[in-house]
């Protein structure tokens, strides 16, 4: 009887955990919002200019495929984020200018199985890929300046909670640290690093397909 009872208490328990996986194949939407929150010391110019990349908030979308139970594959992308900076100088001066960039992120992630808190919230974390594109630079410093920022490739880790409420329908919220860092120029003469490696907050409605 009490081996009986183990029995269908195994069959059970295997039960519920396969029904919690996320099985191979499966497709999920998610679309939301995030928050680039650059790190509080961007860095130090050629030139004595301290720099400050101030954040942005702009919609988001990431498509992830399951190439095995509970494991998927993830790209992020954005509308463009933008960017205020100021360079400072040691006497106090301030100088403005500004960017725009697009930070694509592709991410293997792992899905942790439901847990009951009371309802039951898969937790994931990823690791993966970042590359960070930047254009429409632009420094106040009269005419014919010219500011320029690299490319930016980096890891990128992620980690999040989804809140079913539905069958294929979650609640998200996440984070992802990103290693942006960007060389500088100024009328194509190199005048430092800019690292920017942002915390990255977000939520997002998911869905499964």
């Amino acid at each position: 009887m009490k081996l009986k009872s183990l029995v269908l208490a195994t069959a059970a328990a295997l039960t519920m955990t396969t029904a919690f996986a996320v099985p191979a194949g499966t497709w999920s939407v998610a679309a939301g919002a995030h928050y680039v929150d650059p790190k509080s010391d961007n860095g130090t110019l050629d030139n004595g200019l301290s720099v400050d990349v101030d954040g942005d908030v702009r919609p988001t979308i990431s498509g992830e495929y399951f190439i095995a139970n509970n494991v998927g594959i993830e790209l992020l992308a954005a509308i463009p984020f933008h960017h205020d900076i100021t360079l400072t100088d040691n006497a106090g001066n301030e100088i403005d200018a500004e960017t725009q960039h697009l930070p694509p992120t592709l991410s293997v992630q792992y899905h942790f199985d439901g847990y009951d808190l009371p309802m039951n919230v898969k937790p994931f974390v990823g690791v993966g890929v970042n590359y960070t594109t930047f254009f429409k630079e632009r420094i106040y410093l009269g005419n014919g300046n010219d500011l320029e920022l690299d490319d930016s490739v980096g890891v990128a880790g992620h980690v999040g909670l989804d809140i079913p409420f539905a069958p294929t329908e979650s609640f998200r919220i996440d984070a992802r640290y990103m290693d942006i860092k960007t060389d500088a120029s100024l009328n194509g003469t190199d005048i430092g690093e800019v690292d920017i490696s942002p915390w990255v907050y977000g939520v997002a409605f998911v869905k499964q397909f």
